[in-house]
């Protein structure tokens, strides 16, 4: 691996074996790169397959070139993937978790919400057709009530006709279209909602993912020219070499008295700036989280509700209406001579008392009512463990940065041992000082 990574470092190849060697590392990196950014642009950005078989294509061969004929790219790129680590790589695992949920959660919001209207759409169209049939109920008592009075009623006093007509203008089946057409239009409206926020979204999200990832490429070019030009940047570490220097010297005790500003690059130990600086940044990643979690909350809610709404609806029973109708008609004989013999003489014409009975429903089994979607699993365990993955990175990125400074080391010696000069001559004329 050794031997790998320093025909990998070097500017020019010795050799056909090394020339072989390299461009063998360069293909296995393209063709690993290419696989990652297909997978990236089709499943995470949504691209047609087409697309992003054509763009991993092509950037995979101007990868190719690029490594094999530019030696500062190599070095570049090869601090890109600890960068990935840093806030350039939460920032694309964020754009990932909010694409996600955009594209699992949001809709399943949305479909529980229709469920809700559908099982409101149910009941009112079973509810109006129940109260529809009692119009027609009232007709029937009241042709039955002149039925009575045709047969009971002595003949002298049978009305010319009887029956007491009862007439409801109303067309069911307009009002069955209406209610239909109510509910289109809201299905339609939640629909255009629901494919414009995701569409926005994705628009949104795409749009960060490549400023994103320049801005990677940006930042560790940006490094890399800082290391080169600047000997003061990042530049406090008690490196092999700058230990070397001081014992040569015979002024390790420069090392030993600046232990407290200076780190090893491999060691543990946080300064408090970096432990003040972790803190800050897994405090940004928990706000995150928390809008996260609340969107998921309202996933659990919607779903709840849903659920409920339709055990409920399916559970209503129906409300008995009672009609009784009481009517009686009696007639008076008020002659002169009648009030003398019969003074009072009833004649009873019609007695009428009946009861009808009516239920009025709410549900019927010829709603067509999708079940609630339950919120899945797996989108939440790959949430859960992008944001391990981001708690992670807070905690790592202090060293991946160490990382960098080291891979540009093995790059540049001659530009690291400039540094390490430096280094050594700031701590020897802080000592003299002091």
């Amino acid at each position: 691996l050794a031997d790998l990574w320093w025909i990998f470092s070097k500017p020019v190849p010795a050799d056909g074996r090394e020339l072989w060697t390299l461009f063998l590392q360069c293909s296995c990196i393209t063709v690993v790169i290419e696989g990652l950014f297909y997978n990236w642009m089709f499943a995470s950005l949504e691209y047609s397959w087409h697309l992003s078989i054509a763009m991993a294509v092509s950037l995979s061969l101007l990868l190719l070139l690029t490594l094999l004929l530019v030696h500062p790219a190599r070095c570049v790129f090869s601090m890109i993937m600890p960068t990935l680590g840093t806030k350039q790589g939460r920032k694309l695992l964020f754009s990932t978790c909010i694409m996600i949920a955009v594209v699992n959660i949001t809709p399943n919001i949305v479909s529980n919400l229709k469920t809700i209207l559908q099982v409101i759409q149910c009941i009112c169209k079973n509810s109006s057709d129940s109260l529809l049939n009692s119009t027609a109920l009232l007709g029937k008592v009241f042709w039955e009530f002149g039925d009575e009075i045709q047969k009971n009623a002595i003949p002298i006093y049978v009305p010319m006709n009887g029956h007491f007509r009862f007439s409801l203008h109303h067309n069911s089946s307009l009002i069955y279209q209406k209610m239909h057409l109510a509910g289109e239009k809201i299905s339609r409206d939640f629909l255009s909602i629901e494919v414009l926020v995701k569409d926005s979204i994705q628009v949104a999200n795409r749009l960060a993912a490549g400023f994103f990832m320049l801005y990677l490429c940006f930042e560790s070019t940006w490094y890399l020219k800082n290391y080169l030009t600047n000997l003061r940047f990042d530049n406090f570490y008690i490196t092999k070499k700058l230990e070397r220097l001081a014992e040569d010297r015979k002024a390790a005790h420069l090392l030993v008295g600046s232990s407290k500003k200076l780190i090893r690059p491999t060691g543990l130990k946080l300064s408090w700036e970096e432990a003040v600086l972790c803190l800050v940044k897994a405090m940004l990643v928990t706000v995150a989280l928390l809008l996260l979690l609340l969107l998921v909350a309202m996933d659990h809610f919607a779903f709840s509700v849903a659920d409920t709404v339709v055990r409920k609806a399916a559970q209503f029973s129906a409300v008995p209406i009672t009609i009784n109708v009481k009517y009686k008609v009696s007639a008076w004989l008020g002659t002169f001579i009648n009030q003398i013999f019969w003074p009072s003489l009833e004649l009873p014409l019609v007695n009428f008392d009946r009861t009808y009975d009516h239920q009025v429903t709410f549900s019927s089994a010829r709603c067509s009512i999708s079940r609630p979607s339950p919120p899945s699993p797996s989108v939440l365990l790959a949430l859960g463990l992008l944001f391990c993955i981001l708690y992670s990175t807070v905690l790592l990125e202090t060293y991946t940065q160490r990382l960098c400074r080291q891979i540009a080391a093995s790059f540049f010696p001659g530009c690291e041992e400039r540094r390490v000069l430096y280094l050594y001559g700031k701590l020897a004329g802080r000592h003299g000082k002091e």
